[in-house]
């Protein structure tokens, strides 16, 4: 098995807390969230309907994204669908802050 690559994609600074950012690693849509200073990494399509998570409503007291196409909910700890019609998870990537003030992502191995 492989180990995953951390790139760089976007300045810490520039992805202020309740706000989402999509960017795209190896062809792979990522959704990046900053929930009060926490910053979460998943696939940025809903695993319900082709729809950008990145453009949903981020509820920050409970960690999730709503879909904005037809409102599925989902835990951006896990991935794991909260409301339907989702019922499959979404991937979730590992996500950091540099000592650069870089966000760095290292794709889930099981995305490629």
């Amino acid at each position: 098995m492989s180990v995953a690559q951390w790139v760089e994609v976007a300045r810490a600074e520039d992805l202020p807390p309740g706000h989402a950012a999509r960017v795209e690693i190896d062809g792979v849509p990522v959704a990046l969230f900053n929930v009060d200073g926490e910053f979460f990494a998943i696939d940025d399509t809903c695993s319900h309907e082709e729809a950008s998570l990145s453009e949903g409503d981020l509820i920050t007291d409970r960690c999730v994204i709503e879909c904005p196409l037809h409102g599925s909910s989902f835990d951006l700890r896990t991935g794991d669908p909260i409301t339907l019609p989702a019922v499959e998870p979404v991937m979730v990537h590992r996500v950091e802050v540099a000592e650069n003030g870089m966000l760095r992502v290292a794709l889930n191995q099981d995305a490629e």
